[in-house]
């Protein structure tokens, strides 16, 4: 595999435009949210019963999937994004605080979310940076062990946009092996750093075994890429503003803002989601999980729960009810990526 470490993705234009990315086993139980109901009518609860089950199984009306991005050690050695603005130091010299700032995601943030995950009955979808897992394996296992998903997420912040077919499947399956190899666990679902695999990566995941991917944005409702007329993807798409890392590392909203947004993306998606299918995606980041930012994570969880017919989903378990659904959309691959060409149209 070719050296592509001098274009290590640097971050921090994305974070400011507010675009950052973020977003364990396939056939485990889902996570449901409690039934009890606020400001709910009796029309609408009946509504809701009669329809949910509708799309999903099992009654579901709304899945909800959490995604905690475990990356500390996998950002640049030099000039990682930070929030220190002041006195940063020039390429080739070590940031201490900013090291410091992305080691917090295994001290602090990880078992913080862990605790509260554990409290509120609720199981996610963790994707692994391979270099994170290879410097802090205990972390990586304690998400394991815990019931979570594990699915990959490339091996470092390297700009996987610009590989060939060769690197990127070997920069992937990097990913994929320290994962096995420590949790026991083979990922089945990827997220690239930045979302922002090559113009092949769908073809590159389905040679490598993968059942999903996360890095699309063009539907709120998951689907499959028809790669050709035997070869084919399901997407668990990603939300870009439901994202810690847009409100909290981007400095874009203050936690009430954030909250007030996640309640009316919730709330729209859970009155469409009685006519057609819906999902919703959360994003967190490891280092991200300060005690404030829990705070406002927490709230959100328990209002959803308080709605009928909400579940929390791992992305493989909604991956693999979607590749069996006769209901679910099929795209040819030149279809949801309209302007490369010399893809399958169908």
């Amino acid at each position: 595999m070719e050296e592509i470490g001098a274009h290590s993705m640097r971050r921090r234009d994305i974070l400011q435009a507010g675009l950052a990315a973020g977003g364990i086993g396939a056939g485990a139980s889902l996570s449901r949210g409690a039934n009890a109901q606020t400001k709910t009518s009796l029309n609408e609860t009946q509504q809701v019963l009669n329809q949910g089950g509708k799309f999903w199984p099992d009654g579901v009306r709304l899945p909800i999937s959490l995604s905690l991005m475990f990356e500390s050690g996998a950002q640049p050695r030099f000039q990682a994004p930070t929030p220190f603005d002041n006195f940063v130091p020039p390429d080739g010299f070590y940031d201490m605080p900013t090291i410091s700032w992305y080691r917090y995601g295994v001290t602090e943030g990880i078992p913080r979310a862990l605790e509260m995950l554990s409290r509120l009955n609720i199981t996610i979808t963790s994707h692994m940076s391979g270099l994170a897992v290879e410097m802090y394996p205990d972390t990586a296992r304690s998400i394991v062990q815990t019931g979570h998903e594990a699915a990959a997420h490339g091996w470092d912040w390297s700009t996987q946009s610009i590989m060939n077919d060769e690197q990127e499947k070997a920069f992937i399956q990097k990913n994929v092996d320290i994962i096995k190899e420590i949790t026991g666990q083979r990922a089945l679902g990827y997220n690239a750093p930045g979302l922002r695999g090559s113009k092949n990566i769908i073809q590159n995941l389905h040679a490598l075994g993968f059942r999903y991917h996360i890095d699309d944005v063009s539907r709120d409702e998951p689907f499959i890429i028809q790669i050709d007329r035997t070869r084919e993807l399901a997407v668990v798409p990603y939300a870009v503003y439901m994202n810690d890392i847009r409100a909290y590392e981007g400095r874009n909203l203050a936690s009430g803002d954030f909250l007030d947004m996640m309640k009316r993306s919730f709330n729209r998606l859970y009155k469409e989601a009685g006519t057609r299918r819906r999902m919703m995606a959360i994003t967190m980041h490891d280092r991200l999980l300060r005690p404030e930012h829990v705070e406002t994570i927490e709230e959100m969880l328990r209002y959803m729960q308080q709605k009928q017919g909400v579940a929390f989903m791992k992305k493989i378990d909604i991956a693999d009810y979607i590749l069996k659904s006769p209901t679910t959309i099929r795209e040819p691959i030149g279809v949801a990526y309209p302007t490369i060409p010399g893809l399958y149209r169908g």
